[in-house]
């Protein structure tokens, strides 16, 4: 049975005035042109409103590389890693112990005692309290921003808090924060100040969901308010309103072009996660500036990013998406003896996770005092030094419709330890307008360079107008006149058996007179895409004419249910049907209930579609040109036709993708 659908007028009355008044590149705001930045003029505090906002703008999927950082109180003890304050109550634990051993029992020497500031054991005064260099310390704000920027980041900032409850900010909800004591600084301004004056962009994670949701469950219950406060033990009630209040204070004083949050949001009240995307995104539009908020759980449905931890998928992965990961094998904040992954690992963890549609972060562990240690200066230097020289490879470039080839597994889901490639391992992106194909070796060839990808069966190579290796300073090439293509694949011959010049990888770099050819035989992606509510496959019904309605039907395996997403390079594709080569078009309908047709591809963004990922592998697919989404209409018979409806969060507008 149908279920009922908002109108379209509910819904513009939901979103507020003018609040979905969709045009062509953005949204047409009262009495004015068309705005800057796509998306809704205003956005309320449902799922239907805040599900608009486009999840990953260009400026996100041009970037590819950011850095930000682990630093706190949970710096100082310098032991086992960021969960310290946590586990320090656990008795018997390797921290329990440690504490004893080094501060006291924690009873008598509790964890605030690091941002207070106490003696310990030894009579060695210890405090979270770094000072500024200007200032005769060793923190400088400007030389970290600079080095982000050396190491090829385009975004980057400060865990502002962690699951410790200490706020890194000017905070006036929450007493225990960086101004107040400890450092007596402003660390969020300090740290954005400097990283914008560098031209990045600003990322701020926030990590306090789980202040109150878990972290301090060893932790005695405290009879001081304040003190209530810092170990997550107000109540639920209050505890979630602070967890709103801090991220207000940060949206207001840090203006981040992107929030990262960690997990345990589908712990917070739904009435508290809306809250604060619809604040973000209402801030966002007054600054006209896209911003980006990412998510492990809790925001699926409220036009996010999706984050793995330490990962990736094993193949490439629709909508764009995001992996945290960290430069230490050991903790994510410094510890004496951190131990750290190699160059190879984490550049290699890189250039396979844009090859897959998506960016990393990546963690560093400064020291208490403000020092970057060397070992990870290096680390993060060398990968800026490869980013200079072949950053064109990388930046601003899209997914092709394969990632790669070659023997080395990478990714696969979260926690997955990042590994370095071989010289057999591929990892392809190409120009945003699908010109030039970047095949990366994860080592150097040899005398011949082999793409079985490429191989005659699989794409014809009539239009290729050059082959280069990206020579060793940026712009510059070395032109590969000499190649041969047959069944085995593209064959090329490199300028000589040994590598001319050192690097973690190489690029070789393929253009063509017009766009690049379709890949086929075999490795054309086909995805069977399926209604939630009622399980019927997206249909074409076969070799019909333009204009033909689309329908839905149990899943037979037939071409007919057969569909190629094809990205655009612009956070949009198009939907190719497997039978008649037509793609789905929403004939600039914007009446609910309207049918989705199919037409011959001829660009319009009437043919373009914007696949959102609303978590447990369903999608939203909304049209470029209307905003309105696909919809299977509910418990319908074979053969139903396909209606396009306004978003309202209905499993009828949510669809699944599996590959054939």
């Amino acid at each position: 049975m149908s279920r009922p659908h908002l109108t379209r007028r509910s819904l513009l009355a939901a979103l507020g005035a003018g609040g979905a008044a969709v045009a062509v590149g953005g949204v047409l705001r009262p009495g004015s042109a068309a705005a800057a930045i796509p998306g809704p003029a205003s956005y309320a505090e449902t799922w239907a409103s805040v599900g608009q906002h486009p999840a990953a703008p260009e400026w996100f999927q041009d970037a590819k590389f950011g850095v930000y950082f682990h630093w706190g109180a949970f710096s100082v003890p310098a032991y086992a890693n960021e969960w310290y304050p946590r586990n320090m109550y656990n008795n018997g634990s390797n921290e329990n112990n440690h504490h004893k051993s080094v501060y006291g029992d924690p009873s008598v020497w509790p964890y605030h005692n690091f941002i207070n500031g106490a003696n310990d054991r030894s009579g060695r005064f210890v405090q979270f309290a770094p000072r500024l260099r200007s200032a005769g310390g060793n923190f400088d704000p400007g030389e970290w921003a600079q080095l982000f920027a050396d190491a090829g980041a385009k975004f980057a900032g400060p865990v502002a808090e962690h699951h410790d409850g200490f706020s890194m900010w000017n905070s006036q909800v929450n007493e225990w924060n960086s101004v107040a004591r400890g450092p007596r600084l402003d660390l969020l301004r300090l740290h954005t100040d400097a990283i914008r004056a560098r031209g990045l962009k600003v990322m701020v994670a926030m990590h306090h969901a789980y202040n109150f949701t878990g972290f301090y469950q060893w932790a005695p219950q405290q009879s001081d308010a304040s003190l209530r406060k810092l170990y997550g033990q107000l109540g639920t009630a209050a505890e979630e309103q602070l967890w709103y209040d801090k991220l207000r204070e940060v949206i207001d004083q840090a203006q981040p072009d992107m929030i990262w949050q960690d997990f345990n949001l589908s712990r917070i009240s739904e009435a508290q996660r809306l809250r604060f995307l619809a604040y973000y995104y209402n801030r966002a539009v007054a600054w006209n500036k896209e911003v980006v908020a990412t998510y492990k759980d809790g925001l699926d449905l409220g036009g996010t990013v999706f984050d793995y931890e330490r990962g990736g998928p094993a193949a490439l992965r629709q909508p764009y998406w995001l992996t945290d990961d960290s430069i230490s094998s050991s903790s994510w904040c410094y510890t004496v003896g951190i131990g750290y992954y190699s160059l190879n690992q984490m550049l290699h963890s890189l250039l396979d996770r844009v090859s897959k549609n998506g960016n990393m972060v990546l963690n560093i562990a400064p020291v208490a005092d403000g020092t970057i240690p060397d070992g990870q200066r290096s680390i993060l230097l060398a990968i800026g030094d490869y980013l200079r020289r072949f950053g064109e490879s990388v930046y601003a470039t899209r997914a092709w419709t394969t990632y790669g080839e070659g023997p080395t597994q990478m990714g696969g889901g979260s926690f997955s330890t990042p590994r370095a490639g071989t010289a057999r391992d591929i990892r392809f992106t190409r120009s945003k307008d699908n010109r030039v194909l970047y095949a990366t070796f994860l080592g150097w060839p040899g005398s011949t360079a082999t793409i079985t990808t490429l191989a005659s069966g699989r794409i014809n190579l009539g239009t290729l107008t050059g082959v280069q290796l990206l020579d060793t300073n940026a712009g510059s090439y070395v032109n590969l006149p000499t190649r041969t293509q047959d069944s085995s694949g593209l064959r090329i011959t490199m300028p000589s058996a040994g590598a001319p010049f050192n690097a973690p990888a190489y690029v070789v770099k393929l253009t063509f007179s017009g766009p690049i050819p379709a890949l086929g035989g075999g490795s054309t992606t086909w995805q069977r895409i399926t209604n939630v509510t009622n399980g019927l496959a997206l249909d074409s019904g076969g070799n019909v004419a333009s204009g033909s309605p689309l329908k839905q039907w149990s899943w037979d395996g037939s071409t007919n249910l057969q569909w190629q997403l094809v990205d655009l390079g612009t956070g949009y594709h198009r939907i190719v049907n497997r039978t008649n080569g037509m793609v789905v078009d929403g004939f600039g309908q914007t009446t609910n209930g309207a049918a989705a047709q199919q037409a011959s591809w001829n660009g319009g963004n009437s043919q373009q579609w914007q696949l959102t990922d609303q978590g447990n592998g369903r999608y939203r697919i909304a049209n470029r040109a209307t905003g309105l989404v696909l919809d299977g209409g509910g418990q319908v018979a074979s053969g139903s036709t396909v209606k396009q409806w306004s978003w309202d969060g209905s499993t009828n507008l949510l669809w699944t993708l599996a590959t054939v």
